[in-house]
């Protein structure tokens, strides 16, 4: 497949009202999405004319809208819904630098990513966006700034409307689905290559670059790198990513599906997510020296990270199925070990540069709120090198066969992630309760349904 290489800037941002309305008008578009990523990265908010957008860019939602659960419910502790009284209204301001285009969508059309603000001004510090922000303004204290590159693995399946049947590999311009692992294979990404044409078509209207597409392990599997920058600029990219993907898929009459643990017998999904950090003031990387050598700073970001990561699982690991992934021997990280250059461990340190030099973080699932995902990576590196932290020793060979150090399930990564008192502080104790009580409300809703490992091995034999 011949790579297109996405647009830059000029089809993404506008510096303030004025630019963003004259924006839309060359363009001729009609309506504009105003939207937030939620919790779960869902993009919620509403669709309005453009010229009612540029007349009044701020809008009001419920601030529920923080609360709201992937099934569409609600916590029965209504004293964690993020307002002064109640279930009260919130202020949407746009962030301008976001404004692009809606591709798939049938009328001209724009979007434009929003920040969530109390009525007197103050952030939402429970919303995704504002978290990041607030841990990248605990770097810009100490004079750093820290740099990520996540890499977003997805599967294309067929078009399954019940849920009770298994997901399958959708079929290619051969005329046959994949039934074997085809890792890194040309010939298998070009079976769909009408598809990642949209995509990449897709991505260059609305300013998204990705640096480089390729098969995984997984049958139908893909992955999507991005190129390494800001935060913040970065979790925006992969909402827009998933949305766009997902759009082109059904396009081409598929689902492209960010669970986990999509198929039982094949690899999870996973958001690696690589980190490094910089000196505001000379710009280089701070986890090099002047002998090339690693730092006391990558040491005590790598330090920071095994300690605090099983602290934040919920974060990493969203969902009940986000654990499935998380099995040994399964491509997939048991435990925070660290090693050069080594895909066993959940923390890699890949060969580069030492201008360069970075962790990649492998334990976050492709289900993961990219925005909560970057924004716990990133404060477990900063509690680390804020503390002094220091590693264990660099893991050589495999470390599948080693002990697990990671939550296994869903309540106990929740628990863990309620003591942290380290966490806390980072993320405030508003919004560990309000997460809590979301993923608990999700995992009573999942304790109602009878799966089909149920009905086969107990229907008859207990």
């Amino acid at each position: 497949m011949a790579k297109k290489k996405s647009a830059s800037t000029p089809n993404r941002g506008a510096d303030g009202l004025s630019a963003a309305s004259k924006w839309l008008e060359t363009r001729a578009l009609e309506d504009i999405e105003c939207i937030v990523p939620d919790m779960a990265g869902v993009a919620r908010g509403k669709m309005m004319p453009v010229g009612k957008f540029t007349d009044a860019p701020r809008m009001a939602l419920p601030a529920s809208i923080f609360l709201q659960t992937i099934t569409g419910e609600y916590p029965d502790d209504t004293d964690n819904f993020p307002s002064d009284a109640g279930d009260g209204d919130i202020l949407l301001e746009p962030d301008f630098s976001t404004l692009c285009v809606v591709p798939w969508a049938s009328d001209p059309t724009a979007q434009i990513i929003h920040d969530a603000y109390h009525q007197d001004g103050r952030p939402v510090v429970i919303a995704p966006r504002q978290l990041l922000r607030a841990v990248m303004g605990l770097y810009r204290a100490k004079g750093w700034k820290p740099i990520v590159a996540p890499e977003l693995e997805f599967y294309l399946v067929e078009r399954n409307q019940d849920p009770d049947y298994p997901l399958k590999p959708p079929v290619g311009r051969s005329g046959r689905a994949e039934t074997g692992r085809q890792s890194y294979s040309l010939a298998a990404v070009n079976e769909f290559d009408d598809l990642f044409d949209d995509i990449y078509d897709f991505s260059a209207a609305q300013g998204l670059e990705i640096d480089t597409l390729i098969h995984e392990e997984g049958a139908a599997q893909m992955e999507i790198n991005l190129r390494h920058g800001d935060p913040l600029v970065l979790a925006d990219q992969v909402f827009l990513f998933k949305r766009t993907i997902r759009e082109a898929a059904l396009k081409h009459n598929m689902y492209a599906t960010f669970m986990a643990k999509p198929i039982a017998n094949e690899p999870g999904s996973a958001m690696h997510i690589h980190q490094s950090v910089v000196d505001v003031k000379t710009g280089k990387n701070i986890f090099s020296g002047k002998e090339v050598k690693p730092t006391e700073a990558f040491f005590a970001f790598l330090g920071g990270q095994q300690k605090y990561l099983p602290a934040v699982m919920c974060i990493m690991a969203p969902y009940v199925n986000s654990y499935r992934r998380l099995l040994r021997k399964s491509i997939a990280p048991i435990n925070v070990n660290w090693g050069y250059d080594n895909r066993t461990v959940g923390l890699r340190v890949p060969n580069s540069t030492p201008e360069a030099r970075r962790i990649e973080n492998r334990i976050p699932s492709s289900d993961a709120n990219p925005y909560l995902a970057i924004a716990a990576s990133l404060a477990c590196g900063y509690l680390g090198m804020i503390e002094g932290l220091k590693p264990s020793d660099p893991i050589e060979g495999s470390a599948y066969d080693l002990p697990y150090d990671l939550p296994r399930g869903l309540l106990e990564a929740l628990e863990l992630f309620s003591e942290s008192e380290e966490i806390a502080s980072i993320f405030g104790k508003g919004f560990v309760a309000t997460y809590r009580a979301i993923k608990q409300a999700e995992f009573e809703t999942f304790m109602r349904v009878i799966s089909p490992w149920e009905r086969e091995y107990l229907l008859l034999n207990v």
